[in-house]
């Protein structure tokens, strides 16, 4: 029953409230989100003003430490022994448009995890190394294109009892489920590669999840500093990001970390630390990830570490009825992206993600873009659905509800040619 009440919980506030209603007691009236102050980008903890790129250097030292100690938990430092077993290569997948290999991860010291198992796709016609798009899935490799012959995956999948997921794991149904949230045929046709790993790979998301995940080997559960799920899924994107560096046909210095909700945050986290990304995207990834923490608006702090308890580090949780004390807010974290490309998106049907609150995050990384020269949104005005607007820093509040579309991902190749190539 307290698993059944959990998920109850989790597709109640992850369905993102389409028709623009949101739960009683939480906000959608731009009116009443009061006043806040957001913590300044260009001023140290010691009050110190941040005027040149060695003060930022050293700023942005100071702001992955606090994020690590007050929202996603310290990822540990272990040098990890890693293992790459390609496991299949098909030189014509796609009508002959792609080759697809899949190549498994495992870890040498914890022979007990299982492996990350990643689906990576390659323009067939392209005769030098691809840039890629790196992004984590929600419901297995199968899912993701209809290809019949990816093996479906027998780890544990979010749902109980559909046609697409039987006690927890997944079915025939499942295969291409999500295939539309991938165009592979668009992505490989430009240029570029994609690369995923179903997420659960790395950890199950359920609160019990990390017993059998990288966090049941890696990190200290006694600490309130502990890393989360979210910390879990983007250092799994890094160790993605260690194979793509060995395989010849990926560009391994235009390696693009892409991530939709919750993996959103994951992927912002993940560019945050690991700076061999060349650049972010961020899809309607909210609470938590692009939306500002002291706007009341949508999801909240509370909220988000009430229904997952188990994505944050546990310190979070202190911050829930007093967000204005949190010594971070999510503008300093897609700032630590700076000086590589940003694309932040929201959709105007997906209210509980704040897109307002998105593009104020985004919008508040300029200075720090300023600093090395560069223009990041290069506007203060919200603007219209469907039209994106930005330089190094891009935002687009789409038609729709919570998901990830073609139109998203005609901005995020266009954004690639531009900015990443």
């Amino acid at each position: 029953m307290t698993r059944f009440l959990f998920w109850a919980t989790l597709i109640l506030f992850s369905g993102q409230f389409a028709n623009g209603q949101g739960p009683e007691g939480y906000n959608y009236d731009e009116a009443k989100v009061g006043i806040y102050t957001l913590p300044d980008l260009l001023v140290n903890t010691k009050g110190k003003a941040v005027k040149t790129k060695v003060d930022w250097r050293n700023r942005r030292a100071e702001l992955l430490k606090l994020f690590a100690e007050n929202v996603y938990g310290e990822t540990p430092a272990n040098s990890v022994k890693l293992r790459f077993q390609t496991t299949s290569v098909d030189k014509s997948a796609l009508n002959g448009l792609a080759i697809r290999k899949q190549v498994s991860i495992f870890f040498v010291d914890y022979p007990q995890l299982p492996p990350i198992d990643i689906l990576i796709y390659l323009p067939k016609a392209s005769s030098k190394p691809a840039p890629v798009f790196l992004g984590l899935n929600f419901c297995g490799n199968h899912c993701v294109t209809t290809e019949a012959d990816i093996p479906l995956s027998a780890r544990w999948m979010m749902g109980g009892n559909n046609d697409a997921v039987n006690k927890n794991k997944a079915t025939e149904k499942a295969r291409g489920m999500q295939a539309r949230r991938w165009p592979i045929e668009m992505i490989v046709k430009r240029g570029y590669a994609l690369a995923t790993a179903y997420y659960g790979d790395i950890e199950p998301d359920f609160p019990q999840g990390w017993q059998s995940g990288i966090r049941s080997v890696l990190g200290d559960t006694t600490k309130a500093t502990n890393w989360g799920a979210v910390g879990a899924w983007a250092w799994g994107m890094s160790r993605i990001l260690d194979y793509l560096q060995t395989d010849p046909a990926i560009d391994a210095k235009r390696v693009i970390s892409i991530g939709h909700s919750r993996i959103g945050k994951a992927a912002i986290w993940a560019g945050a630390q690991d700076e061999r990304f060349a650049a972010v995207i961020a899809n309607e990834s909210g609470e938590g990830g692009a939306a500002l923490a002291r706007r009341w608006y949508g999801e909240t702090v509370e909220r988000i570490n009430t229904s997952f308890p188990h994505w944050f580090a546990d310190r979070y949780k202190t911050f829930n009825k007093r967000v204005a004390d949190l010594p971070v807010d999510q503008h300093e974290l897609m700032a630590l992206i700076a000086p590589r490309p940003l694309y932040v998106a929201s959709a105007d049907g997906d209210q509980w993600s704040d897109p307002k609150g998105e593009f104020l995050g985004a919008l508040h990384t300029e200075p720090i873009y300023r600093l090395y020269g560069k223009t990041g949104l290069g506007t203060t005005t919200f603007p219209a659905v469907d039209q994106p607007i930005g330089k190094t820093v891009r935002y687009h509040n789409r038609t729709g509800i919570h998901d990830v579309t073609d139109y998203d991902w005609e901005q995020y190749l266009r954004f690639a040619d531009e900015l990443v190539r």
